[in-house]
């Protein structure tokens, strides 16, 4: 068998939709060892990041997303909140950073960020940003100008998710077109700020649409410096967790399968092993690991929905030797 480490070029922004579909369809011992490979050339394979999600401002977003809580479109019970004060933020990440987090990413429920709210993030970002942790935000689309703002206060990364392939997209959401998605990401790749950007799976997208999302992340002009991958925690009252069980369920070898093909198509990313963690057994984490998945979300919640308590992410780690990203 030749060096499938040696013999792939590792950065590429030109993939086709057949030589993705072709990764997808290798036999599966092949593909975990050709994206294990590939992951040993730029990362520690015994490393973790491990960072931390709140939400600073929860509910009342005016998006339609099928699969969120957040949304004021559906009546999940959600009762949605003012922006949090940086006292109580900084009390957060202060509390994550002594678990062992070592980014803090923050989450607001906005279709869009106002120019009103950056004078308050900005203070939130900096604040976070002088305990010695990597910061993150999440706020909906946002301009240039803001983009420039945030990243002077210290913000390293930005969300916004693709979430799923441009075909599918409008089946999970209406109110924001796929361009508009990509817009927001360019906007923060002129500023020089890290993207975070990724999708859900178990939607009830095809493989054929799991092909395309990871085609749209590995031809942007630089590639996510982090990489969602997250699996669809179904939300009772939202037009996804409606869906009967089964329906759009993703099988557990072909997620990992995505996470190997993520990992791939785009090598230099922190590919995070995100929302759905709950549901995973540790051989199926563990998987998604060899695959090339180098970073998880810690503490119990994310958002809105569960995340492991720390103490299974900690017997998860040493059971399998792994350890903190240095």
């Amino acid at each position: 068998m030749p060096d499938t480490a040696q013999a792939f070029n590792p950065v590429r922004h030109d993939w086709t939709k057949t030589e993705i579909a072709a990764l997808f369809e290798l036999p599966f011992m092949e593909l975990v060892y050709k994206a294990a490979s590939v992951h040993r050339q730029s990362f520690d394979p015994s490393e973790i990041q491990l960072s931390q999600l709140l939400s600073i401002k929860t509910g009342g977003c005016a998006e339609n997303c099928g699969y969120c809580s957040q949304s004021a479109h559906h009546n999940t019970g959600l009762k949605a909140s003012k922006l949090m004060p940086v006292d109580e933020v900084l009390s957060a990440a202060k509390a994550a950073r002594e678990g062992g987090a070592q980014r803090f990413c923050m989450g607001a429920a906005w279709r869009d960020l106002k120019d009103r709210d950056v004078p308050a993030l900005a203070a939130m970002i900096s604040e976070v940003k002088a305990l010695g942790l990597e910061t993150c935000a999440t706020l909906g689309m946002i301009t240039a100008d803001q983009a420039t703002a945030l990243k002077s206060a210290g913000l390293d990364y930005y969300n916004h998710n693709l979430d799923t392939s441009p075909e599918y997209y409008d089946q999970v959401v209406t109110t924001r077109t796929y361009d508009e998605r990509l817009e927001t990401l360019k906007a923060v790749r002129d500023v020089g700020m890290k993207t975070c950007c990724g999708g859900i799976l178990g939607m009830g997208e095809s493989r054929e649409d799991r092909v395309s999302f990871l085609q749209q992340l590995a031809n942007l002009p630089s590639h996510p410096d982090s990489l969602p991958i997250n699996n669809l925690v179904p939300v009772a009252n939202t037009p996804l967790g409606e869906r009967s069980k089964g329906k759009g369920e993703v099988s557990p070898i072909e997620f990992v399968r995505t996470v190997a093909v993520a990992r791939i198509v785009c090598p230099k990313s922190m590919v995070r092993l995100s929302a759905g963690r709950n549901e995973m057994s540790e051989e199926l984490q563990a998987l998604c690991f060899l695959a090339g998945a180098n970073s998880i979300f810690v503490g119990n919640q994310l958002l809105t929905t569960p995340n492991p308590e720390p103490g299974s992410d900690a017997h998860l780690m040493q059971t399998l030797g792994l350890r903190p990203m240095s």
